[in-house]
């Protein structure tokens, strides 16, 4: 008698696995569609924050019920087909402009700490060339609906300097951690 309920039960615990299995199949689904993403990053734009080929994790989820701040470091969509990652200057009705390689926003200096090592491994040279909001959009102000991204490699980035203001709506996310390659991980 007792074989019978052994098998019965061998067969409960693999229904019961089973439903597990797809039970945290379906979260991981759920969770990497609408919660968080991770990217392969191509390119030299941003460094040394983050470097060609490193893999980082994107909350998707934070500016459904928020806005970005200054110096989120944001995924959008630059084309149908391409995805950058750059850091948020400029927010809806700030002007900014560069003197001197020292960003202003609303007329206050900004401390850019996030360039320090970038600095010093340049040697102390002029990261970001001169120029006013308005000389490069047109525009006095980042318009409604819009920021401003530069990548943190000033001199090796196409940005908001060159493709303009990006609407909020081709936002992806906010860059959370690189995770990969392990001795570079690190939390933004």
């Amino acid at each position: 008698m007792k074989e019978p309920l052994k098998r019965k039960n061998w067969k409960l615990e693999l229904w019961s696995w089973s439903k597990t299995f797809a039970i945290v199949f379906v979260i991981a689904i759920l969770v990497r569609g609408f919660m968080f993403t991770n990217y392969v990053v191509y390119g030299q734009s941003m460094m040394p924050t983050i470097n060609d080929g490193d893999r980082i994790i994107v909350n998707k989820i934070g500016y459904e019920i928020a806005e970005p701040n200054r110096f989120d470091l944001i995924i959008f969509h630059a084309t149908e087909e391409t995805d950058y990652i750059k850091r948020v200057i400029g927010l809806p009705g700030d002007t900014l402009k560069y003197e001197n390689d020292t960003l202003y926003i609303n007329d206050e200096p900004q401390d850019e700490e996030f360039l320090a090592q970038f600095r010093e491994e340049q040697g102390g040279g002029i990261l970001t060339d001169d120029f006013t909001l308005e000389d490069i959009t047109g525009e006095i102000e980042v318009p409604g609906g819009h920021i401003f991204v530069l990548g943190d490699n000033r001199q090796n980035s196409i940005d908001s300097r060159q493709i303009g203001f990006v609407p909020m709506e081709h936002i992806v996310g906010r860059a959370n951690m690189a995770y990969w390659p392990l001795e570079g991980f690190r939390l933004f």
